[in-house]
Formats: structure tokens, sequence, C-alpha cells
């Protein structure tokens, strides 16, 4: 059994950390005696879910500080961006964000602006903002946000621009208040970082090794958002399948979905991501096993070519990727599932793209999650010498798209006229005459209602079939 190396941040930090929210908070209640309302701020989250989850422990620490919250920059008087650096795309719209606000910054003198998350963790990020963002405050990673309280109070009280950076990678932060975005579904973190280190990913060296929550813990915050009436779960890591790894008393991701489905009454357990290499037949078994845990099954293959997942370093050919495919859908027959795949990784020949169409067309997933391949400064496959011209990339990726929109829809197809059980999640955002939830499988149902659903489980006849979703009308309400 490998020695646990994880450890809580201690007891003693997070009571700093309370402190010095007692002292934001003082400084807010100045702000409000004199504008006459509290300051008010705005976080703008990019990215994954991790980072979605990240943004509501922020907004839990500034509420805890006496924040407001608004829903632009223009009136706010405290901005966070939590970024991503996946993918060069997300770092140049977070550029062109900060250099946006420095005029709203001479016209504000007071307003605070901050930069935290993945992409901080890389320290050329880092100096391309101190010498050319001066409007940026602060700047803190991932593995600091426990300490926002801290740095926000330097900032507002000495009149000084922050930049905290450093790495705890062994620590678990536990206790800090969270304010979710919704009230039916919840992220749960079950673990932080990766060990894997995937030839085009950065994500190992700015979320840092993998770190796993003690089971306790989770479950206490499972029981929490079930006493609150929440009915849904996501539960979060870089691998879940990783989960338990560092700790002792030979807890894996399996037992711990098993402890969570004999000890709470939460209706809805989801889980992302899977690595493929680590998916046991224990994990098949209990998702089979317990019907809290939802029909579907995010996968990412990445290519079908064994050739590229070995330069990937996934660690998993082509064979056996199809192998756990076949062994899941034989105790989950009906299950969803989505993938993740990388178009234009350095190497890749007609033959290795031929590859991934014939396994996208061999498993047929219910949704595939395609990207163009970008290059990540301080990854090995920046390095590569033979990367894949822009015109090549954008036709290959142009074929894999229109091939999982043909076979997405057939399989849409085979609900229409069927009776589906939806968790409605609230009135639809693109059509308020219609409601809008989710099935098991994650597809997305639109309906008619006469009655307001909102948090509830019901019965919906499909009478219409989108390529992304589903249209029809109440039936029954089941819960």
């Amino acid at each position: 059994m490998k020695k646990s190396s994880t450890v809580l941040v201690s007891p003693e930090e997070m009571e700093k950390q309370k402190q010095f929210s007692e002292l934001v908070y003082a400084k807010t209640l100045e702000f409000a005696a004199e504008r006459g309302r509290k300051p008010l701020a705005f976080v703008r989250t990019f990215g994954c879910q991790m980072n979605e989850h990240d943004s509501e422990k922020i907004s839990g620490m500034l509420e805890q500080m006496g924040y407001g919250f608004c829903d632009g920059f223009d009136e706010a008087d405290l901005i966070i961006m939590n970024t991503c650096c996946v993918r060069e795309n997300a770092e140049e719209k977070v550029f062109g964000h900060v250099g946006s606000l420095k005029g709203l910054k001479r016209e504000k003198p007071w307003l605070v602006t901050a930069v935290c998350g993945c992409m901080t963790e890389q320290p050329h990020i880092v100096e391309e903002i101190k010498k050319k963002y001066k409007n940026v405050d602060l700047v803190f990673g991932t593995h600091n946000l426990h300490r926002l309280p801290e740095l926000l109070y330097r900032v507002i009280d000495g009149g000084v621009r922050v930049y905290e950076t450093s790495r705890t990678d062994n620590e678990v932060a536990e206790g800090v208040p969270v304010k979710r975005c919704g009230n039916i579904h919840a992220w749960v973190t079950v673990m932080y970082g990766c060990d894997n280190y995937c030839t085009y990913c950065i994500v190992p060296y700015v979320r840092g090794h993998e770190r796993s929550r003690r089971p306790e813990d989770i479950l206490a915050e499972v029981k929490e958002l079930c006493a609150l009436g929440y009915k849904e779960i996501t539960l979060l890591g870089q691998n879940v399948n990783s989960y338990g790894k560092d700790l002792d008393g030979g807890m894996d991701f399996a037992a711990l979905l098993r402890l969570i489905c004999e000890n709470t009454p939460i209706p809805r357990i989801r889980f992302m991501t899977s690595h493929p290499k680590d998916i046991s037949d224990r994990l098949i078994g209990v998702m089979a096993e317990f019907p809290q845990i939802c029909n579907q099954l995010h996968l990412p293959v990445q290519s079908g070519s064994t050739e590229l997942l070995k330069r990937m370093n996934r660690h998993y050919t082509r064979e056996q990727y199809l192998e756990t495919v076949k062994k899941v859908r034989a105790v989950n027959p009906g299950i969803s599932l989505t993938t993740d795949i990388i178009v234009g990784f350095p190497g890749e020949t007609d033959e290795n793209f031929e590859d991934t169409l014939s396994l996208v067309e061999e498993v047929r997933f219910d949704q595939a999650y395609t990207f163009i391949y970008s290059k990540r400064e301080g990854t090995p496959a920046a390095k590569y010498p033979d990367q894949v011209p822009e015109e090549v990339v954008k036709e290959r990726f142009d074929r894999l798209l229109a091939l999982q929109n043909r076979i997405s829809r057939e399989i849409n197809d085979r609900f229409d006229g069927a009776v589906v059980e939806v968790l409605c999640e609230g009135l639809s955002k693109t059509n308020i005459e219609r409601y809008t939830g989710r099935t098991e499988g994650n597809k997305i149902v639109n309906f008619t209602s006469p009655e307001n659903v909102t948090g509830r489980t019901v019965k919906v006849k499909i009478d219409n079939v989108q390529t992304w979703s589903l249209e029809g009308s109440l039936l029954e309400i089941i819960s």
C-alpha cells in the first residue's frame, strides 16, 4: 500500500484565512458606508468544470467577506478572471479582457482586478502580466485559492500588487465556503491534480500531482447537499479513476461510489473525467449495480490510432480502448458514451486520422467533444517537429464533425416517440415557454408543461428530435 502523501491544509492556516476574511469584511463595510451599497464582485470563468467549481469557492469566500455580485465588468468593484490554459485561444481571450479593463480602471481607481487559475501557474504568463498589464492588482494560482482572503486584504489595505503562485502539490484545503450556481445540480471535487503527463497536456504542470480528498469529507459534503435538496451531483477530478492511490485504507473510486450510494439518498450521480487506462472492472460493476449512478460515461479516447496514442503517452492501445467499451456495454447496454478527440496532433498521418474515423464509427458515441491540437509551451508535444499543416487539420476536423453529427442524430432518432425520465433544471434559456432538463444519459430535453416542474423528476413524451437535443411534452410528475 502506497503511503499517503496528501495532507490537509492545517487548521491554523484555515483559521488565519478566516481572520483575514473578517478584516476584508470590515473594509467592505467601510465601502458601503461611503457609497451606500455593498462592493460588487464579478467572477468570470474560463475552462472546465473544475474551474467552474473553483469559481463557486471564490464566490463563497467573497460572499463571506461582504461582497455582493453583479453580471458584468462595468458594474464591478472587484473583477476576478478564473482562467484556463488548455488551449491557446482561452489564454488569448483572457488577455483580451484584461487589456480592455485598462480604461475601466482609470474611471474607477478603486477597482481591483485579479487573474487566477491555471494560466497563472505558468511563470511566463505571470511575467507577461507583470510587464504588460499594470491594471492587474492580484495574481494567484490554483494552489492558493483558499488564501484569497489574505491576498485580497494585502491588495486593498496596502495598495500593492500581489503575485502568489507558490506550489503546494500535496495539500488539500477543506472548509472553503462555496456559493453554488444552482440548487438542483452540484459539483463535488473528489481529487485534484494529474500524474498522467499526456504529451499534449499542460494540466499536470499547472494543477500539480494527484491529491485525493478523504472519503469522509466527500461523504459529508454529499450528505449536506442532500439535506439542502440537491438532486444531482457530479464528482470531479482530472482523472477520477485514480482516486485513492495516495490514501491509506484501500479506498478506490469504485469503493467511493459505493460509499456514497449506500450512505446518501442523492438521486443522481455523475462523474468525470475517466482515463481509459485506469477504468476497472470494479468500477464498471458498481455503475451497473447502483441505479443512482447515471447510465452515462465520458471516456476520452483522443485518437483512434495506437501509434498516436503512444506518442500522446496515453498508456492504452486502440484495441484496449475498444475492449473497455465492450466491457462497459456488456453490463450497461443502453449506456450513453461521450468522448474527447484531438485532431491534428503532431505527426498525425492520413492513416492515423482514418483510424480515428473508423473508431468513431465503430463505437458510435452519443457525443464527441472535438478539438484542434493546440501547442502548449512546456509540454513535450510542443517540441515535436512534425506539426500538421493548418489547412489539413481543418479539413480533417470538418470530416470528423460531420461524421459525429450524423451518428449523434441517428442515436437521437431512436428517441422519437419514446417516454424518458427528465430532471427539470428550469426554464429554457432560449425559449421561456419551455422547460429544460436532462435524462440520466445526459440528453438535453426541452419540453412543455402546464406547471412549474423545476427540480422535479418527470416523464416526457418525445415528439421532435434534434442532433443535440430532444423536444417533447410533460406526461407525468414522478417526484
